[in-house]
């Protein structure tokens, strides 16, 4: 190759690079311009936080939470092998860079993990009920784990947790915006994570939530826009990322459980 040939290659990378990161920029800038208009949409409201009573779906999840705990502490017996959070990820290299915020995923937009579903076929069972379900996997925040303020990137989704396992309630909590809750054993908090939110693991055990990404319910016509920009964001390299990186740990997990020959 020419040194011509090169410096024209390096040109090409220079403005490709400038080129994508015009296009994330606009797109952000689009997004957040519908925020208002979301929220004023919203079929449920615009809060921080929600009443669980507004989602049916949410009372069968808490009457069944023991059986997905039990089959979350079989998944616990070997945490220290499931993939951090920023291993699927890497946008969350933002808010977390150790090895003490553990994810074990079941749906990413569509992606099923399958081997992971198939090791716990209750919780799959039940999460698939869920109405507009679009993200789902057990988040697991190591002891002292604390999470900085961080946002959600888009508001048409909302956010659920269940409590799994929660060693001290006074001691795990979630701040979103200016308001506190605690996670409680078999109890549900649904929030907007697009207010400023951060997390907290105070205790000396694991902390352990199901954590749900929904399609917000939305009034005729925005309903139809809200589920378009989601399946845009399904198809965003942010998101196909993510769904790789499932795929080549469950292969790794796969070939690690393979009995040697």
């Amino acid at each position: 190759m020419t040194a011509f040939s090169q410096r024209i290659r390096a040109l090409l990378s220079v403005l490709n690079q400038r080129h994508h990161q015009f296009a994330i920029t606009q797109g952000e800038r689009f997004v957040r311009s519908l925020e208002r208009r979301i929220g004023r949409q919203s079929a449920v409201g615009d809060a921080a936080f929600f009443d669980c009573g507004q989602f049916p779906w949410i009372a069968e999840l808490e009457a069944n939470w023991q059986v997905i705990r039990r089959e979350l502490d079989g998944v616990l017996q070997s945490v220290q092998a499931l993939p951090n959070f920023q291993d699927i990820s890497a946008d969350q290299l933002s808010i977390t860079q150790d090895n003490r915020w553990k994810t074990y995923f079941f749906y990413g937009y569509g992606f099923k993990a399958k081997q992971n579903c198939d090791r716990c076929p209750e919780t799959t069972r039940l999460i698939e009920q869920i109405p507009a379900m679009k993200t789902a996997f057990f988040s697991i925040l190591l002891p002292h784990k604390q999470i900085g303020e961080h946002r959600g990137p888009y508001k048409g989704l909302l956010r659920y947790h269940l409590g799994l396992k929660v060693p001290q309630p006074d001691a795990c909590r979630l701040r979103v915006g200016q308001q506190t809750r605690h996670w409680q054993e078999g109890c549900s908090l649904v929030f907007d994570d697009t207010f400023p939110h951060a997390a907290w693991n105070d205790s000396d055990e694991i902390r352990v939530v199901l954590f749900v990404d929904f399609v917000r319910p939305m009034r005729f016509p925005d309903a139809v826009l809200n589920r378009l920009m989601i399946q845009l964001i399904a198809w965003s390299p942010y998101v196909q990322s993510g769904k790789e990186r499932v795929r080549e740990w469950e292969a790794r997990s796969t070939s690690a459980a393979a009995p040697v020959r």
